[in-house]
């Protein structure tokens, strides 16, 4: 299997490189046959790599410890389904994986897109091509999944303990599909300048592409902050330079979702939306840089080697080539209008999207200058939380507050009836949600603007949905449940993007939550009791039950147990676990990792971690942590992606029935609100 693994990606290798070469050449162009051709070496290209990582799974699963990759990242004794997500646990089986998705995207586009763009699929084949390309030119000359070793292993190392975890498993390769999907948009991009055809064609072309992305992202994002279980920290956030590289891409792509309906709308910031997809694309080879080089110091990423260098050629090489391609199509940019008026949509969608970049900017920054200062003075000076907090949270701020001032404003020019109209509802949300704050206590400034901005923007999406049902009601005497439905369904774009407004500002207020959590450390012997006082008022009365040990499938296993009272209530026994990972035969692999006790509801999450016993008895260390509004994290997240689904929904009627229903109840909505 290795040989046929190996074997494949050489065709993989030599196909694709063909590919490149006769799309990018420009020989096909009134030659459908040649056309053809290229469209089938890309499905021969996903053809073989989907026969390499089928390889490369087998060896997996059966065992083969002779393979260097099976052996360090799977033993006899680690369960099944691990042994599958082993694929992309390790550096080189994960480039396989981009690989193979890749290919399968790129398939996917040439068969899926619509022939209205069919001019612009030959060059997308040859963009995607080269990517594919790089990617297996990594695997056979730096890092190859199917190197096999001088001696076969008794057993292997196993997976990382902190990859087992249902979490930590689904996270990577939600991760890797939004980044990989990213390539698609970029070679349409890059097409369309090739192609100089620079209308809107190329951006409707990517919708649904871009959506698809962006929605991987996010579920990656999110399921990455479920290391808050998983390594006894505390937190699900930490600016760590791999949660960073992950953040980047997300934060252009979302300014893009932003700016693309200026350009549609208005013929406007067409250079700025290509100039996003290029750096969304760039940023994502970024990110697979930071992972793998091991410039950066990160629990995420993978060991030094000279994998990095080639991404950084990689990302050298393609930053020039599409930003001097740009820079030659410039004049075919020109905008067709210009900003009339500081009171548009135009210019609040403008401020969004500076303030997304800026956000951007500032966590790159923060992210290199370790690199920056060692390569200057000597030595690397770590950019902290601190840093990332001081500056993000303003724009964070300015940005939620733009989230609801945005579907406010008319197009062009906002009249001073119409804002006074339409802000009267939002702007009242917020400043009684600041009042009942200041006045039940709350001093914590950003905590408390952005709960009200949070009210602000929430009272913008409720009133925008009722007027849209008012509207729909008037004109065709629905009722409110059929006004809605109907109203999502024939406007899934713009009201699903409401909805991911409400998942947005759900984690702002949840973030907020953690300006007050409380930490309190205790050593206790069994029977002894430390108190904790959340928050809310509550107190906790945590009872040391005593320190058990155990054997349970791949580990052993220390779990410290603690009796939760809160104000007087039993809330039964929590335990917190020290787990050492062994082989099949009992040894060591790697070192002890700590499983959390948490005890959530809607306002509060109990966190235990036990850290330890003191001269191997029974008294045990701890860490009792409450933080607030953390269900709320993840609720949030549940929210943001059912928005995003609904968002990129096939369907919905035509784009002419959607333009002519929106224009009327854009009509009957003037009415509505003028009353």
């Amino acid at each position: 299997m290795t040989l046929l693994g190996q074997f494949s990606l050489w065709v993989a290798l030599l196909i694709g490189s063909w590919c490149v070469v006769l799309s990018l050449s420009g020989r096909w162009r009134d030659r459908p046959d040649l056309e053809r051709v290229i469209t089938r070496s890309v499905y021969a290209v996903c053809a073989a790599l989907l026969i390499a990582t089928l390889s490369l799974w087998k060896g997996l699963i059966s065992h083969d410890f002779n393979i260097e990759y099976v052996a360090a990242y799977t033993s006899s004794n680690l369960p099944t389904y691990y042994i599958v997500s082993a694929l992309w646990a390790g550096q080189k089986g994960s480039l396989l994986f981009w690989a193979v998705v890749l290919s399968l995207f790129a398939a996917a586009a040439q068969l899926l897109t619509s022939r209205r763009h069919a001019a612009l699929l030959p060059y997308v084949a040859g963009i995607t091509s080269a990517v594919v390309v790089f990617f297996v030119i990594v695997m056979l000359f730096a890092a190859n999944p199917f190197e096999r070793l001088a001696f076969t292993p008794e057993d292997g190392r196993g997976l990382n303990p902190q990859l087992q975890n249902v979490g930590m498993v689904m996270h990577p390769p939600m991760l890797y599909l939004g980044y990989i999907s990213i390539t698609i948009p970029f070679a349409f991009a890059v097409g369309a300048l090739l192609s100089r055809r620079l209308d809107t064609g190329w951006i409707v072309a990517i919708r649904k592409w871009t959506l698809v992305s962006w929605l991987f992202l996010s579920i990656g994002i999110v399921l990455g902050m479920w290391a808050y279980v998983e390594l006894g920290w505390g937190g699900y956030w930490a600016w760590d330079p791999v949660e960073n590289a992950s953040f980047l891409p997300w934060l252009t792509m979302t300014a893009f979702l932003h700016s693309v309906m200026i350009q549609e709308k208005r013929g406007m910031l067409k250079r700025w939306n290509v100039a996003l997809i290029v750096a969304t694309f760039l940023l994502s080879i970024f990110g697979t840089f930071i992972t793998r080089s091991g410039v950066i110091a990160s629990v995420h990423s993978f060991t030094q080697s000279n994998v990095g260098y080639f991404f950084l050629a990689f990302l050298v090489l393609a930053g020039v080539y599409a930003f001097t391609l740009l820079w030659t199509r410039w004049p075919d940019l020109e905008p067709e209008g210009q900003l009339e008026s500081m009171l548009s949509r135009e210019a609040a969608f403008l401020f969004n999207n500076l303030a997304l970049v800026g956000i951007a900017f500032s966590v790159l920054w923060g992210t290199l200058f370790p690199i920056l200062s060692e390569a200057v003075r000597g030595n690397k000076i770590t950019v902290g939380p601190p840093f990332f907090n001081r500056v993000n949270i303003p724009l964070g701020l300015f940005l939620l507050a733009l989230t609801g001032i945005g579907p406010l404003i008319a197009w062009r020019k906002a009249s001073v009836q119409n804002l006074r109209r339409q802000f009267v509802l939002p702007v009242s949300a917020g400043l009684v949600t600041a009042a009942v704050l200041f006045g039940t206590g709350m001093r914590d400034g950003y905590a408390m603007m952005a709960i009200a901005l949070g009210a602000f923007v929430l009272g913008t999406v409720v009133q925008e949905f009722y007027r849209g049902m008012r509207a729909r009601h008037r004109m065709h005497g629905e009722s409110p449940v059929v006004a809605i439905s109907r109203l999502i369904g024939r406007n899934r774009r713009r009201y699903g993007g409401y909805i991911v407004h409400v998942g947005i500002l759900t984690m702002f207020v949840a973030f907020a939550g953690m300006a007050f959590k409380v930490d309190q450390e205790a050593t206790l012997k069994p029977g002894e009791t430390a108190e904790v006082r959340s928050p809310y008022g509550h107190t906790y009365k945590l009872t040391h039950m005593g320190v058990s040990q155990y054997k349970a499938l791949n580990r052993f296993v220390s779990a410290a147990s603690v009796q939760v009272e809160r104000d007087g209530r039993s809330l039964g026994i929590m335990k917190s676990e020290k787990r050492q990972h062994v082989d099949s035969f009992g040894r060591p692999t790697f070192e002890p990792s700590t499983e959390v006790g948490i005890r959530s509801d809607l306002r509060e999450d109990l966190y235990i971690v036990y850290a330890g016993s003191v001269d191997g008895t029974e008294e045990a260390v701890y860490r009792f942590t409450v933080n607030p509004l953390v269900w709320w994290v993840w609720f949030a997240g549940v929210i943001l992606i059912l928005g995003g689904l609904l968002t990129m929904w096939p369907g919905g009627g035509g784009v002419a029935e959607t333009r002519r229903s929106q224009a009327g109840y854009e009509a009957v909505l003037v009415g509505a609100g003028a009353e």
